[in-house]
């Protein structure tokens, strides 16, 4: 008797130092889940809407999506970043969520404490475009002409901290080159400035840019990619055309908040990456002009951290300052 009397009072002091609202590994999910990410019809949206789809058989639960807030990621990220830390309110967004803090003062949530990662679910390349009046064909062409007129070609780019802004700040980072910028509203006035002329060269998305490419709009020298992408038929990586180690993509993942059970985040993470490798929806996101990535926890967290290092220094010393 006395034997039983201490199992059960050892299980009582278990049950009672589970944290409150923490559900047990084999009882999750018991409930719908939600994924908060960005602005409606973005990549993230498209990303999180493909996902939700994907996983809601697999846990036996429906997933909903829920938009808040625009791209900057602020109030998807503060939403998550507050929520209870029990696998129910997920996050979808790409690198503006670890990213802000280098180009923002006062962003509500600290990127590195503040999330689980579970799993870098897609990525997107972009490509280097120019004008077809500007007289080089390959990287190494452009990085010889922009040394040899420093400050006088300029590049078109989407908002602040995009991608399309991004990428070539760290191309001319690497290149050592002086290029100047233009900004526009989103990618679609970009391109526009670069096929009219308003701009001689652009990082624009994959899938944005190279049907300009075919129709002869736009010359494309590479991809930003660290390897050749089926979404760039036919490019080089910028790496390999005269500029080792360049890479530069947008990529979107999945976090939970900090503290959330590795138990959970391990659940999703297998539920997600099964659903990513499923060849009808790989095929759905490669016709939205992005790749299935499918990493794990740990994986995700190795590249966050290298990301953070490698774009933070580029942020740093470009100036850039979120708008």
């Amino acid at each position: 008797m006395r034997s039983i009397s201490r199992l059960t009072a050892l299980a009582f002091i278990t049950l009672c130092n589970i944290p409150a609202g923490a559900p047990l590994a084999q009882d999750y999910p018991s409930k719908p889940i939600r994924i908060v990410t960005g602005t409606p019809g973005s990549g993230a949206d498209v990303t999180a809407r493909l996902i939700a789809q994907g996983i809601s058989g697999g846990l036996g639960q429906q997933v909903i999506v829920e938009n808040r807030g625009g791209g900057s990621g602020i109030v998807a990220g503060e939403t998550v970043a507050n929520a209870a830390p029990n696998g129910y309110t997920l996050l979808l967004f790409s690198s503006p969520i670890w990213l802000l803090h280098f180009m923002q003062d006062n962003v509500p949530y600290d990127p590195v404490t503040a999330f689980s990662p579970i799993t870098l679910a897609v990525s997107s390349p972009n490509i280097l475009v120019v004008h077809p009046s500007l007289p080089v064909r390959s990287v190494r062409d452009l990085i010889a002409l922009a040394k040899a007129r420093p400050g006088e070609l300029n590049y078109a780019s989407g908002g602040t901290g995009s991608p399309s802004h991004l990428s070539t700040e760290l191309f001319k980072s690497m290149a050592d080159v002086n290029m100047v910028r233009i900004p526009y509203t989103g990618t679609g006035p970009a391109l526009n400035a670069v096929i009219g002329g308003e701009a001689q060269l652009m990082f624009p998305t994959a899938p944005s840019g190279m049907p300009h490419v075919r129709s002869g709009r736009l010359r494309a020298l590479a991809v930003t990619s660290a390897r050749s992408s089926a979404l760039a038929a036919g490019l080089p990586t910028v790496a390999a055309s005269g500029m080792p180690g360049y890479e530069s993509e947008a990529v979107f993942g999945m976090f939970a908040p900090a503290k959330t059970p590795a138990a959970i985040v391990n659940r999703l993470n297998q539920e997600i990456v099964r659903a990513l490798n499923n060849p009808n929806l790989k095929e759905r996101f490669f016709n939205a002009g992005t790749e299935v990535v499918g990493s794990s926890p740990e994986a995700f967290t190795a590249f966050l951290k290298s990301d953070m290092a490698k774009m933070g220094k580029v942020i740093k010393n470009a100036g850039i300052r979120a708008n």
